[in-house]
């Protein structure tokens, strides 16, 4: 098949898999801007915000193309929850061909934001900048398998502060249901919810941001799903033939060389991988575990030759009788969702939405993994940026004189103020030939 047959045949599958999406829109005159705001973000662009997304999408209308898809992302009343349920049911059979769900994943993303208008921004630690800065952070749950993730659920972390300031919720249309919950809490939302939607079970994995919540691993075995919880090295548990609670870096330390293998797993289609392990069977310290009322655990540890130390400890309620490998390769799991988000943002541009409102915050991150839903369930391999991925649409071209708004012009001067050429900012206020767009 041709490269030209092959983009045909895409757009045509992109065409029905749109469609299937609009059909949980509520109103048909949300169809078109869905198409032109899915096809801007799985398009080519270094930037994913609105208006250069009108730019390709549309280049001989752009001002009317970017009031339609700002009031698309920004104010239009559709619901994330079925929107999401409507792309999972749509991409989970692509994923499962591949290979069976594995895993839930929990992981939360930052964005770096600059003033604080933004909905939810605060001073918090962004994994982006990898330190502590002014950013916006959301939680997510993600079905996972060797192959791919898929986000299913996704919220917006609402830190205290902005819970509590009614003039800021209102400025930013936080809905009243809304209240402050801890990352691990919205977390556990995220998890009830997909087992009441009867998605296919997995092992729960989680960082220790969220693994050292103890509350949070014990509603998890509630719900009768096992899990691979990152924890910290000071975190205490009892184990057999010790009269007194240790530390999980002082077990693994005592451990005698005979206690560690050097195991490897594979991380995709990269080559193998490997390290030293070790797992023991433990009991974490809690003010019921001496009674009983707690079940025995894995401790896996993973202290790398020519580490001075461990560098990671977990817990697992995977079975007692699994095989090392297989445990391994299940905590391992969790690389996938850091690769893919790594792609969510720099393949569809999760991280480039410029409004400051609730609403289209998580509009946006909708469309996004919609856009991504689609690129998993048309390639064998991901991530899209893979090299076997051919690109699936036929580029389209600007107008010569587009730019960005706030692009520099090509004759600009190094000081704005002094630049005679510099370049001027779309004004929404000059569109007003065109005919207002319906409120939907």
């Amino acid at each position: 098949m041709s490269i030209g047959t092959a983009i045909d045949e895409s757009e045509k599958r992109f065409a029905a898999y749109v469609d299937g999406l609009a059909s949980v829109l509520g109103h048909a005159d949300r169809d078109r801007p869905l198409r032109d705001y899915c096809t801007g973000l799985v398009m080519p662009g270094e930037r994913k915000s609105v208006e250069p997304m009108a730019a390709v999408t549309a280049p001989e209308r752009v001002c009317a193309q970017h009031q339609s898809l700002l009031h698309f992302v920004g104010e239009a009343s559709w619901s994330d929850e079925r929107f999401l349920a409507k792309v999972r049911e749509m991409v989970l059979p692509a994923m499962e061909r591949q290979e069976p769900i594995q895993a839930w994943i929990i992981d939360d993303t930052g964005f770096p934001k600059k003033g604080k208008h933004s909905v939810g921004v605060t001073r918090q630690y962004c994994g982006q900048l990898g330190k502590q800065d002014n950013c916006q952070a959301a939680v997510s749950l993600s079905i996972a398998n060797h192959i791919a993730s898929l986000p299913v659920a996704y919220r917006l972390y609402l830190p205290r502060e902005w819970a509590k300031d009614h003039a800021r919720r209102t400025k930013a249309g936080v809905p009243k249901e809304i209240r402050f919950q801890t990352k691990p809490q919205i977390a556990l939302d995220h998890i009830r919810s997909a087992c009441e939607a009867g998605l296919p079970r997995g092992t729960v994995l989680m960082d220790a941001g969220y693994g050292a919540n103890t509350k949070l691993r014990t509603r998890v075995t509630e719900l009768g799903l096992s899990y691979v919880a990152g924890i910290l090295p000071q975190t205490k548990m009892w184990v057999k033939g010790k009269r007194r609670p240790i530390s999980a870096e002082k077990l693994a330390r005592s451990l005698p060389d005979k206690a560690w293998r050097t195991l490897t797993w594979r991380e995709g289609t990269a080559e193998k991988l490997s390290s030293r392990f070790a797992r023991v069977r433990i009991r974490v310290t809690h003010r019921d575990a001496l009674s009983g009322a707690r079940a025995d655990e894995w401790l896996l540890i993973e202290w790398p030759k020519g580490e001075k130390k461990p560098t990671k400890y977990w817990l697992s309620t995977l079975p007692e009788d699994i095989a090392f490998e297989h445990l391994v390769d299940t905590a391992k799991l969790r690389w996938r969702i850091e690769r893919d988000y790594q792609e969510l943002k720099q393949e569809v541009g999760l991280g480039h939405f410029e409004g400051r409102g609730w609403r289209g915050f998580h509009h946006h991150a909708s469309l996004c993994i919609a856009s991504y839903g689609f690129l998993i369930s048309e390639r064998e391999t991901i991530p899209p940026s893979g090299p076997c991925a051919p690109r699936r649409f036929s580029k389209s071209s600007l107008p010569a004189a587009y730019r960005p708004r706030g692009a520099a012009s090509t004759n600009s001067t190094p000081h704005s103020q002094l630049d005679s050429n510099r370049a001027l900012s779309v004004d929404p206020g000059t569109c007003q030939k065109f005919a207002p767009l319906p409120m939907l």
